[in-house]
């Protein structure tokens, strides 16, 4: 039985293939070439199991088993629709709704001469030479079968290209809007950014939905900094309690180039944020950086793979987390530093509030090193709310659900701290602050004795 419904799910996944196919028939070849093998790895290794150490702590039978369906060409979100999801002070905004850029309802705003935000497939078209040399040539199909799946679907998304010495004040921000129609639907979004030499800039991929029905999101973002370049990306995904994510940030660092990920995670019934930086150029610097919050049963699986591929190159992990209920934090990192790759310096940190006895966290630090002269550390704490510093602001007037709000924002302000931009500080914030459970125990009420605990 088992195997007669992973046949019909992947003819599914054939017919719809085969579609788009039709769709997209007077694209160049290299990228029908392109497409055609990352289907032909997904049917070779399909959708992962927990048997796969890499997702040993998330079922992804939920997505395998569903049978979705690309969303159609339509919608009825108008601009009014997205007024509440509007940054301040963002140099531009991109809209994609299913996956798919949105023209009417975006504002491209002013940018420096030379820069390029556009949708995918409007590049494909018209600049499909500038692509061919990156687009899908940095993510890890062979490895990953929500990869290789977006890879073969990939039909649109955004690209950014910022030409050498350009800087941006302000943040461009990509809000993907998933708007069910009623059915299990599905989109493969993929985003490409070129940052060349000594470019500095703020990206906000920013992820939001509409309508009552699954919806699955399989995302990925590749971005490529040249050296010197000084990029942040951030990452907001707050969908539907419906809503299934599954996002790939593959980021392809050169000489001296300085790049940050910022992940807040707080919608979504099962979410997988997927981060794999390579420091191919010495001198390197990256930040990982991110906040997830769980709430009634959601699944949020963080998994961290760092690749430590050149000399004299530093790295940083923070990652804290905040459940309630019967919520499922994971926490993967993994961090690999390749022989050649003396004078490393990395570290890896991750930091979780349970808020009821019945949420639960993974958390797995992992070092592999090949070489011999670096300085490499890992660590993970599990606690609660610190009683002493709720009871002192009781005796200060503050009301109890009012006083644990603030510790659990001051807990979450720690990933904020990190962000350059204060715009997108602020935003984040507020959002942040809709989100926050009252932190006390579901099932009793009270909060646990257990305190701040040292995992290994």
């Amino acid at each position: 039985m088992t195997a007669i419904t992973t046949t019909e799910r992947l003819g599914n996944y054939l017919d719809l293939f085969d579609d788009l196919g039709k769709r997209t028939k007077g694209q160049p070849a290299w990228l029908r070439t392109l497409r055609e093998d990352a289907f032909a790895r997904f049917c070779s290794t399909g959708f992962p199991t927990t048997r796969d150490e890499d997702w040993r702590f998330t079922n992804v039978s939920a997505i395998a088993q569903s049978s979705f369906q690309l969303s159609p060409d339509t919608h009825k979100i108008s601009s009014a629709d997205l007024q509440e999801f509007r940054m301040p002070g963002a140099a531009c905004r991109l809209v994609f709704v299913n996956g798919r850029f949105v023209t009417e309802l975006s504002d491209l705003g002013s940018l420096p001469k030379g820069v390029k935000v556009n949708g995918l497939a409007h590049e494909v078209t018209k600049n499909p030479g500038a692509l061919e040399s990156h687009l899908g040539r940095y993510t890890d199909s062979a490895r990953d079968g929500f990869s290789a799946l977006n890879t073969a679907f990939l039909e649109d998304g955004a690209y950014v290209y910022l030409p050498r010495r350009t800087t941006l004040e302000a943040p461009i921000h990509l809000l993907f809007v998933s708007a069910a129609d009623g059915s299990p639907a599905m989109a493969h979004p993929h985003t490409l950014i070129v940052a060349e030499d000594e470019t500095q800039a703020g990206i906000v991929e920013d992820y939001v939905s509409f309508g009552d029905a699954p919806f699955f999101s399989n995302v990925v973002t590749e971005l490529v900094a040249g050296e010197n370049a000084v990029i942040s990306h951030y990452l907001l995904e707050r969908e539907d309690l419906q809503a299934y994510n599954v996002s790939t940030l593959r980021i392809q660092q050169a000489r001296s180039a300085n790049i940050s990920s910022h992940s807040v995670l707080l919608g979504g019934a099962l979410v997988r944020n997927n981060v794999h930086p390579v420091l191919a150029g010495e001198g390197g610097e990256c930040l990982i950086n991110g906040l997830f919050i769980g709430k009634g049963r959601q699944h949020m699986d963080n998994y961290m793979l760092v690749e430590h591929a050149s000399p004299h190159c530093s790295s940083r992990q923070f990652y804290n987390g905040i459940l309630d209920n019967k919520s499922h934090g994971v926490f993967h990192g993994r961090i690999i530093v390749h022989k050649d790759a003396q004078k490393t310096d990395a570290k890896q940190t991750n930091r979780n509030l349970l808020l009821s006895d019945d949420a639960q966290i993974d958390t797995k630090p992992q070092l592999e090193i090949y070489a011999d002269d670096v300085k490499c550390t890992h660590g993970a704490t599990i606690g609660q709310i610190e009683e002493n510093a709720l009871f002192y602001m009781r005796t200060r007037g503050i009301d109890e659900i009012s006083a644990r709000r603030l510790l659990l924002f001051a807990f979450a302000n720690e990933s904020l701290e990190r962000m350059k931009s204060g715009t997108v500080r602020e935003y984040l914030g507020r959002i942040i602050r809709q989100w926050l459970p009252e932190g006390k125990s579901e099932r009793s009420g009270e909060p646990a004795e257990r305190h701040w605990e040292e995992v290994g």
